[in-house]
């Protein structure tokens, strides 16, 4: 097969990644395309769904390859240990993305260090998670602000828990919690000697609602219970309706876990092509 690597319009910190994944497809057999027409290649891979800044090119580069069926490689920052594992997935991000089989044993989510924590059910407040507006994964929602602000007053309908709401770095929402009585802000500090990683603690809360974002996965991870969205890659471990915010569901979750270790990979393993691997059979 023909790839066309759209790393021009890639992250900064996402060299690297093109790289071993370049290196991966050539190891495999496969050619690259040096041309810009989307007729040009079979599968085109892209940085993230965030059409903004450097990545905003993509956006067209994604509609075309939609319209002509055309396979879509996303590479991306990964949530397990940020800075050294990137997502890879085909035709989108999270649970909308196609990752490889399930039902996985747990030797990957072992030798990454994840387990699982027990499930807590005490807290003295809820998180709201806010993502990024500007991200295909928030397409078809409404503006961030209508979604927060109908999320708090559905839980206040349902509890008078004090409520947190912690902004996306990059879509902070001034002082919007300032119009409620006992909701709060939790604004992201960005951590020392990172690119782009930000400060996230669950001490003390009881449940968090996000919607498709990293934050959801590392609270089921954390034994939080958590309300996500359809795409949320902790969607199968989640609870779906507000209504159950007192009482929320803790179900199993071995396998879920298992089978979110094989969504991100090292540059070593990208470039050895574990996950070229894993998607060739649905290019």
């Amino acid at each position: 097969m023909k790839f066309k690597l759209w790393n021009e319009y890639g992250a900064m910190n996402s060299k690297p990644v093109f790289d071993a994944f370049k290196n991966s497809l050539l190891n495999a057999g496969h050619s690259l395309s040096d041309n810009d027409s989307i007729g040009s290649a079979d599968v085109h891979v892209i940085w993230s769904v965030l059409f903004a800044g450097r990545m905003t090119p993509n956006r067209h580069i994604w509609n075309v390859c939609k319209k002509q069926n055309k396979p879509v490689i996303v590479l991306e920052v990964g949530g397990i240990k940020r800075g050294t594992t990137w997502k890879v997935g085909l035709n989108g991000i999270n649970r909308d993305a196609y990752f490889g089989g399930l039902h996985n044993n747990s030797s990957r989510a072992d030798s990454l260090g994840l387990f699982l924590k027990p499930w807590k059910t005490s807290g003295t407040h809820i998180l709201i998670c806010g993502q990024h507006d500007k991200s295909l994964q928030w397409e078809n929602m409404p503006r961030m602000s209508n979604w927060l602000m109908s999320i708090i007053d559905e839980i206040k309908s349902y509890t008078d828990m004090p409520i947190v709401f912690r902004p996306h770095p990059r879509c902070r929402l001034e002082h919007i919690e300032r119009q409620y009585q006992n909701v709060y802000r939790d604004e992201p500090v960005k951590l020392d000697n990172t690119y782009d990683d930000f400060n996230l603690s669950f001490k003390d809360v009881f449940a968090v609602v996000n919607w498709s974002s990293n934050p959801g996965v590392q609270a089921a991870i954390a034994g939080i219970p958590v309300f996500t969205g359809p795409s949320s890659l902790a969607y199968e471990v989640a609870n779906q309706e507000l209504s159950q915010i007192k009482n929320p569901i803790t179900p199993e979750r071995q396998q879920w876990l298992n089978d979110y270790a094989w969504t991100e990979y090292t540059i070593d393993e990208i470039e050895k092509g574990i996950p070229l691997n894993r998607l060739t059979n649905h290019l």
